[in-house]
Protein backbone atom coordinates (compact mmCIF):
# COMPACT_ATOMS: atom_id res chain seq x y z
CA UNK A 1 0.00 0.00 0.00
CA UNK A 2 1.18 3.53 -0.77
CA UNK A 3 1.98 5.34 2.49
CA UNK A 4 1.58 8.89 1.14
CA UNK A 5 1.63 10.94 -2.04
CA UNK A 6 2.14 14.61 -2.82
CA UNK A 7 -0.86 16.47 -4.20
CA UNK A 8 -0.83 19.65 -6.22
CA UNK A 9 -2.41 22.83 -4.90
CA UNK A 10 -1.99 26.36 -6.23
CA UNK A 11 0.82 28.19 -4.35
CA UNK A 12 0.84 25.62 -1.55
CA UNK A 13 1.83 21.98 -1.08
CA UNK A 14 -0.16 19.02 0.13
CA UNK A 15 -0.19 15.31 0.80
CA UNK A 16 -2.67 12.49 0.85
CA UNK A 17 -1.73 9.73 3.29
CA UNK A 18 -3.05 6.22 3.83
CA UNK A 19 -2.97 3.67 6.62
CA UNK A 20 -4.61 0.52 7.91
CA UNK A 21 -5.33 2.34 11.19
CA UNK A 22 -5.80 5.87 12.48
CA UNK A 23 -2.32 5.69 14.03
CA UNK A 24 -0.88 4.58 10.69
CA UNK A 25 -2.41 7.46 8.78
CA UNK A 26 -1.05 9.96 11.36
CA UNK A 27 2.42 8.40 11.03
CA UNK A 28 2.24 8.56 7.24
CA UNK A 29 0.98 12.16 7.22
CA UNK A 30 4.00 13.12 9.30
CA UNK A 31 6.36 11.20 7.02
CA UNK A 32 4.76 12.75 3.94
CA UNK A 33 5.18 16.24 5.39
CA UNK A 34 8.83 15.55 6.17
CA UNK A 35 9.39 14.28 2.61
CA UNK A 36 8.18 17.65 1.28
CA UNK A 37 10.68 19.44 3.54
CA UNK A 38 13.80 17.26 3.31
CA UNK A 39 15.19 14.05 1.82
CA UNK A 40 13.63 12.00 4.63
CA UNK A 41 15.01 8.69 3.32
CA UNK A 42 18.53 9.83 4.26
CA UNK A 43 17.72 10.51 7.91
CA UNK A 44 19.42 8.12 10.32
CA UNK A 45 17.23 6.77 13.11
CA UNK A 46 19.49 7.80 15.98
CA UNK A 47 17.10 9.33 18.54
CA UNK A 48 13.44 9.32 19.53
CA UNK A 49 11.75 12.62 20.28
CA UNK A 50 8.45 12.51 22.18
CA UNK A 51 5.58 14.24 20.38
CA UNK A 52 2.15 14.85 21.91
CA UNK A 53 -0.84 16.84 20.68
CA UNK A 54 -4.52 17.38 21.40
CA UNK A 55 -7.52 18.60 19.44
CA UNK A 56 -11.30 18.82 19.60
CA UNK A 57 -11.77 16.31 16.76
CA UNK A 58 -9.68 14.20 14.37
CA UNK A 59 -9.07 17.05 11.92
CA UNK A 60 -7.90 19.44 14.66
CA UNK A 61 -5.83 16.62 16.15
CA UNK A 62 -4.03 15.99 12.86
CA UNK A 63 -3.24 19.70 12.42
CA UNK A 64 -1.96 19.87 16.03
CA UNK A 65 0.19 16.71 15.54
CA UNK A 66 1.77 18.08 12.36
CA UNK A 67 2.21 21.53 13.94
CA UNK A 68 4.07 20.00 16.88
CA UNK A 69 6.36 18.14 14.48
CA UNK A 70 6.98 21.37 12.53
CA UNK A 71 7.92 23.07 15.80
CA UNK A 72 10.43 20.31 16.56
CA UNK A 73 11.97 20.70 13.10
CA UNK A 74 12.01 24.51 12.90
CA UNK A 75 12.67 25.51 16.52
CA UNK A 76 14.65 22.54 17.80
CA UNK A 77 16.48 21.48 14.62
CA UNK A 78 15.31 17.87 14.21
CA UNK A 79 15.13 15.81 11.03
CA UNK A 80 12.76 12.85 11.24
CA UNK A 81 12.83 9.82 8.96
CA UNK A 82 10.08 7.86 10.70
CA UNK A 83 7.27 8.23 13.22
CA UNK A 84 5.58 5.97 15.73
CA UNK A 85 2.17 6.69 17.26
CA UNK A 86 1.89 4.93 20.62
CA UNK A 87 -1.57 6.11 21.70
CA UNK A 88 -4.36 7.84 19.79
CA UNK A 89 -7.97 8.78 20.45
CA UNK A 90 -10.39 11.23 18.83
CA UNK A 91 -8.83 14.09 20.84
CA UNK A 92 -5.23 13.16 21.71
CA UNK A 93 -2.17 11.58 20.17
CA UNK A 94 1.23 10.67 21.60
CA UNK A 95 4.19 9.11 19.91
CA UNK A 96 7.70 9.75 18.68
CA UNK A 97 9.60 11.23 15.81
CA UNK A 98 12.66 9.11 15.03
CA UNK A 99 15.68 10.79 13.53
CA UNK A 100 18.68 12.99 14.11
CA UNK A 101 19.71 16.63 14.22
CA UNK A 102 18.95 18.47 10.99
CA UNK A 103 21.96 18.97 8.71
CA UNK A 104 20.91 20.93 5.58
CA UNK A 105 23.80 19.52 3.54
CA UNK A 106 23.09 15.91 4.49
CA UNK A 107 19.29 16.09 4.46
CA UNK A 108 18.83 18.20 1.33
CA UNK A 109 16.30 20.82 2.40
CA UNK A 110 13.56 21.04 -0.26
CA UNK A 111 11.00 23.57 0.99
CA UNK A 112 9.96 25.42 4.12
CA UNK A 113 6.51 24.56 5.40
CA UNK A 114 5.01 27.34 7.50
CA UNK A 115 1.91 25.51 8.74
CA UNK A 116 -0.55 22.68 8.30
CA UNK A 117 -3.89 24.22 7.32
CA UNK A 118 -7.57 23.36 7.61
CA UNK A 119 -8.10 24.09 3.90
CA UNK A 120 -9.39 20.91 2.19
CA UNK A 121 -8.45 18.94 5.34
CA UNK A 122 -9.86 15.42 5.46
CA UNK A 123 -9.45 12.49 7.85
CA UNK A 124 -11.62 9.43 7.41
CA UNK A 125 -12.07 5.68 7.32
CA UNK A 126 -13.78 3.61 4.66
CA UNK A 127 -13.97 -0.18 4.65
CA UNK A 128 -11.19 -0.48 7.23
CA UNK A 129 -8.77 1.80 5.36
CA UNK A 130 -7.83 5.24 6.67
CA UNK A 131 -6.86 8.25 4.60
CA UNK A 132 -6.10 11.90 5.23
CA UNK A 133 -5.45 14.94 3.10
CA UNK A 134 -3.55 18.01 4.31
CA UNK A 135 -2.62 21.25 2.56
CA UNK A 136 0.42 23.13 3.88
CA UNK A 137 1.14 26.84 3.80
CA UNK A 138 4.62 27.21 2.27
Amino acid sequence: MIRYEAIEHTADAGIRAYGSSLAGVFENCALGMMSLMIEAEGVEQRERVRIEAGGIDLEALLVAWLSEILFRVEAEGWAFGDFQVDEISDTSVSGSGIGERLDPEKHGVKMEIKAATYHMLEVGEKDGHWSAQVIFDV
